[in-house]
């Protein structure tokens, strides 16, 4: 007699049972804790040997670490600021006034690299022989030269090259460059700048829901909404009411030639415009290979499919290349973020008063270097974390569903 075959459970009983939950202790996960614990009791134990051994070779010398120092007037001006600040202030105050000014010039590094690099990444992967070709040559030149000899060679072509005040270039929109900087109109609101700061979180809040909706919606039936549209709307349409009911005033200040200097408007020193410019242009060369890479990665198939079915080359590429290069492209995105935020200490070299410049003249006057350059230490230990939460965060939002990694 042949054997009987146990029967099978059919698919639809097994797959209306609850899935087992996992075991909440297995030997995997207790070894991997075993690990962590271990590394980060390493870590805290070489702190602490570390800790010891400076503050034995301080005491040593007859030093110790103290940062009353912190509150004691600085006794020195810097040459940019955003806050008020005389040399009468703390060095708190002058080590805040250092680190806005290093913000600004990664934030607007940041922008403008990320822009030009985008463009050019772009243009890479052109079909046009001439545009593929320049952008080739201009990320195979930048990306190889060290970004200490751009940011002197343009720093000096500015101040030798560029005419003096009385004979300013007048650029389009009326800004104006000379050789003490570049000159820009600016805004103003004598009245209601505070509501207008509320109007514009409230905005960004509300873009980040819709956003979250859209992607929701498309996941869920595969029709995207639109949303560049419906933002901008919103914030001119809040503006707009803003000023239409007198809540706020806005105001353009021009520069112009008042004797033998330039009033009005917003003023960017030589020594920041050759930052900002140097570091834009060198990062977005290192960008623009990034992008170049993640283009290159989306399989050539489904540009011939997206073609086959009538689209365009702008819609193919915003709607099914970049989408699934950005995967590939945040990762060392990352990297080279954190690189430039970290760069901006090159500051030091045209005399830019960003944080290590501020440093460097407070730990001469202080005789306090542990501690100032802990103090340092740790603020773009703070910035490179939040910058790197911020990536990370996005890269998980533009991942599509049911994508774990």
């Amino acid at each position: 007699m042949a054997a009987r075959i146990p029967a099978v459970p059919p698919v639809e009983a097994a797959a209306g049972r609850p899935p087992p939950k996992p075991a909440p202790f297995t030997r995997r996960k207790i070894r991997s804790a075993a690990w962590q614990t271990a590394l980060a009791l390493a870590l805290v134990a070489a702190g602490y040997f570390a800790h010891l051994n400076i503050t034995r070779n301080l005491a040593a010398s007859g030093v110790a670490i103290d940062f009353g120092f912190l509150t004691r007037e600085a006794g020195f001006d810097v040459s940019e600021q955003l806050v008020a600040y005389t040399p009468k202030d703390s060095y708190a105050r002058v080590l805040f006034v250092g680190l806005l000014n290093t913000l600004l010039l990664a934030a607007t590094t940041l922008l403008l690299a990320t822009s030009v690099g985008l463009a050019v990444g772009v243009a890479s992967t052109s079909r046009n022989w001439l545009v593929r070709n320049l952008a080739r040559i201009y990320i195979e030149l930048l990306r190889n030269l060290p970004k200490l000899l751009i940011l002197l060679a343009l720093y000096i072509a500015m101040v030798r090259g560029l005419p003096l005040v009385r004979a300013a270039w007048t650029l389009p929109g009326g800004a104006l460059l000379a050789n003490r900087g570049l000159y820009l109109p600016w805004p103003e609101m004598p009245v209601g700048a505070g509501l207008t700061a509320v109007v514009v979180g409230v905005w960004i809040a509300a873009t980040s829901v819709w956003a979250r909706m859209v992607k929701r919606h498309q996941d869920a039936t595969g029709v995207r909404r639109p949303l560049a549209l419906p933002s901008v709307l919103g914030l001119t349409a809040a503006i707009g009411l803003a000023l239409a009911t007198g809540l706020v005033e806005l105001h353009w200040s021009m520069p112009a030639l008042t004797g033998f200097n330039i009033t009005g408007g917003a003023h960017l020193t030589v020594q920041f415009t050759a930052l900002w410019v140097s570091l834009s242009i060198y990062h977005a060369s290192q960008i623009a290979e990034i992008v170049r890479g993640g283009i290159v990665s989306v399989d050539k198939g489904q540009r011939e499919a997206a073609a086959a079915l009538g689209l365009r080359p702008g819609r193919v590429l915003r709607l099914i290349v970049l989408p699934q290069a950005i995967r590939v492209i945040v990762p060392p995105l990352g990297n080279q973020y954190l690189n430039l935020i970290k760069n901006t200490s090159i500051a030091l070299a045209v005399g830019y008063s960003d944080l290590v410049g501020v440093m460097n003249t407070a730990v001469n006057q202080t005789f306090r270097p542990v501690e100032l350059m802990l103090v340092v230490m740790l603020v773009f230990l703070a910035i490179n974390l939040s910058t790197a939460a911020a990536l990370n965060w996005f890269a998980a939002w533009s991942r599509p569903p049911g994508k774990t990694r």
